[in-house]
C-alpha cells in the first residue's frame, strides 16, 4: 500500500479512532528519522497507539527486521493490528500489556520509540537502556513539560551520547468557504539519543 522508502505515510491512510492516539505524519517522519533505521534491525515501539510508528518502523527495517508494539489499551492493540494488516505487514509483534512487565523478556534492540506510557515515561526510558545494544537509538516524543523535564534527567543521567532535543510544531491547511487556513497543532517535542 505505501511504496516508497522514505517516511511520512499520510494520516488519512492509517484506521483511526477518536479513543487512540496517533502520532502524527511530520512528527513521526522525524521520529523515524531520528533513530536512524536499517534494515534488520529489531526495534520496540512502546506505547503504540494506532501503530502509525510501528507501521513506518516495519517497513524501515524489512522483513529481516522485527517490531515489538506494545501498549496497554486493548484498544490500541487492535487499532495497530488494523493498521498492519491493511499495510500488509507481517514482521511485527503486537503485545497487549504493561510495558514496564514485557521489556525485560524482548530480545536486545537497535531502537526504541517511545511514545504514550501513562506517565511511567522515565522507569520505561531506564529499562530500555538496558535493552538497546551499545551504539542504538532512543526517541522519546512527549508533549508535556513535565515529562520532557523528567526524561531528559534520565537520559542524561543513564550517560546517552548524542542527545538531541527537537521542538516541532506543525501547521496544515485547512479549505474554507473563503480560502485555506493554517491550523496549527500541538507542539511536540523529541529526545533522541545513542547509547
Amino acid at each position: 500500500m505505501w511504496e516508497y522508502r522514505t517516511p511520512g505515510i499520510p494520516d488519512e491512510y492509517f484506521e483511526r479512532t477518536e479513543e487512540v492516539p496517533i502520532t502524527k505524519e511530520e512528527p513521526r517522519s522525524l521520529q523515524i528519522s531520528k533513530a536512524r533505521l536499517s534494515g534488520g534491525y529489531i526495534v520496540y515501539d512502546i506505547g503504540c497507539g494506532s501503530g502509525s510508528i510501528t507501521v513506518e518502523a516495519a517497513l524501515q527495517v524489512g522483513r529481516d527486521g522485527r517490531v515489538y508494539a506494545i501498549d496497554v489499551d486493548p484498544k490500541a492493540v487492535e487499532l495497530t493490528k488494523k493498521n498492519l494488516a491493511k499495510f500488509g505487514i507481517s514482521n511485527v509483534d503486537v503485545i497487549l500489556s504493561d510495558a514496564k512487565q514485557k521489556i525485560a523478556e524482548l530480545p536486545p534492540a537497535d531502537a526504541i520509540f517511545v511514545g504514550g506510557t501513562g506517565g511511567d515515561t522515565e522507569e520505561i526510558v531506564r529499562m530500555c537502556y538496558e535493552k538497546l545494544k551499545p551504539k542504538s537509538r532512543i526517541v522519546i516524543g512527549v508533549i508535556l513539560i513535565e515529562t520532557l523535564y523528567a526524561v531528559l534527567n534520565v537520559v542524561q543521567g543513564l550517560g546517552f551520547s548524542e542527545i538531541d532535543i527537537t521542538q516541532v510544531t506543525i501547521s496544515k491547511s485547512k479549505k474554507t468557504s473563503t480560502g485555506t487556513m493554517m491550523l496549527a497543532r500541538n507542539p511536540v517535542t523529541i529526545i533522541s539519543a545513542t547509547k
